[in-house]
């Protein structure tokens, strides 16, 4: 009798995630006493605003909440997110054309799986999120990276896109504002990728989660706003958890196409059914609530964002865009490859990544997780004092 594996080959193949690991040994290092400071995980500092939680506590008294609800989400809460959709990404939509999924990356596996038949192609902008490759692999599609560095603020063109397409290439992934880059594509570029892809019959799948994140008045235009003739054939990705600091309240969703649509829905009611009522609840009063609390948190990060940035290049070897979306910075730091620091020689941003933990106790991302080495992502959804501290080791470090 053939042995058997014990874990399924397409389970055994998932990466774990990068950006987890990096803070849960920044957090790990804590415990035992060292003043470690984490850039890793892209989570804002702040509480979720009084009035979501106060709109939690009070569906939490409510027993319409205590029994399953539709697994495609609240009527109301969908009824939101068409408004907030029309209103954020220029796409009207009805209500039944939106899935409320247990945060961002549920929807992002779910349009995955609903559009990729193994062997399709996707066209991935690199640098990616480390969660893209696994929901890929997971449904049989080919990633197919198409990668832009630094000199091109992290944007691909549609030369580099053409370049990569195939035969098999059957979805364009589309980022903007972009983690792990915080880059955001100008509205003339959106456009002509757009057309492009409507050109070619793609799929898009928009992942919009920091879309109300955007800083020096720019705004991130949705790709179906920018080309409505690819609304047959986007899904758009979005969620409460950046925006809103309730990361841990696990609500996003997805819009599209209503076979589509229909299609992930009927996935997630044998996957996890409904979100929890009280998160929906909450995330209800996070759309349609009191704006004035985000609007300080985007501030809040605009005013870290600038700081990261100057403080970043004030380093030898180390070259540091201006993102003008979520809150990340990409530093391209080549420069400090390959020579000495402390005794140590990294030649790859792995080994950097963990020379600057060990010397300076302060936890970033290589680049690795998100693409090519030679970059480093660092956060700045963090307090500002650690913030700047923690940047300032790293030029007492490479000093």
């Amino acid at each position: 009798m053939t042995a058997q594996q014990r874990i399924s080959r397409r389970i055994s193949s998932i990466a774990e995630s990068a950006t987890l690991k990096v803070d849960a040994k920044a957090k790990a290092l804590r415990a035992q006493g060292r003043p470690v400071i984490s850039y890793a995980a892209g989570e804002p500092d702040f509480v979720t605003p009084s009035n979501i939680v106060e709109a939690a506590l009070e569906a939490v008294q409510d027993p319409r909440n205590y029994r399953y609800t539709p697994a495609a989400g609240l009527p109301e809460l969908r009824e939101a997110i068409a408004v907030k959709t029309l209103r954020d990404s220029g796409l009207q939509v009805s209500p039944s054309q939106v899935v409320v999924t247990n945060g961002g990356k549920q929807a992002v596996y779910q349009a995955f799986a609903t559009l990729l038949d193994p062997g399709d192609e996707v066209l991935v902008p690199t640098p990616y999120w480390t969660t893209y490759p696994e929901a890929i692999a997971l449904a049989g599609g080919r990633q197919v990276d198409v990668f832009a560095g630094a000199d091109q603020d992290y944007l691909v063109t549609v030369d580099q896109l053409e370049a990569a397409r195939t035969e098999r290439t059957k979805v364009l992934l589309f980022v903007s504002p972009s983690n792990p880059t915080g880059s955001v594509y100008p509205a003339a570029q959106v456009e002509e990728i757009g057309h492009w892809a409507d050109e070619h019959g793609l799929w898009v799948i928009a992942d919009e989660i920091y879309q109300n994140l955007t800083y020096d008045g720019v705004r991130a235009v949705s790709i179906v706003d920018a080309v409505p003739s690819l609304a047959d054939r986007t899904i758009l990705v979005n969620g409460v958890a950046k925006t809103y600091a309730m990361t841990g309240w696990r609500v996003g969703w997805m819009t599209g196409p209503a076979d589509a649509i229909a299609a992930a829905a009927n996935l997630q009611s044998h996957l996890s059914s409904n979100v929890s009522n009280i998160s929906q609840r909450a995330a209800l009063e996070a759309l349609t609530g009191p704006q004035e609390a985000e609007e300080q948190m985007r501030l809040a990060f605009d005013r870290r964002r600038r700081t990261i940035v100057a403080e970043l290049n004030a380093i030898d070897g180390v070259r540091t865009p201006t993102p003008l979306g979520a809150f990340y910075v990409y530093p391209d730091v080549s420069g400090l490859l390959g020579r000495t620091w402390g005794g140590v020689t990294p030649r790859t941003s792995l080994e950097l990544a963990d020379l600057i933990l060990e010397q300076a106790e302060v936890a970033t991302v290589p680049g690795e997780a998100f693409g090519p080495s030679g970059y480093l992502r660092l956060s700045y959804a963090l307090g500002d004092d650690e913030l700047l501290e923690g940047v300032r080791r790293l030029q007492r470090l490479f000093a």
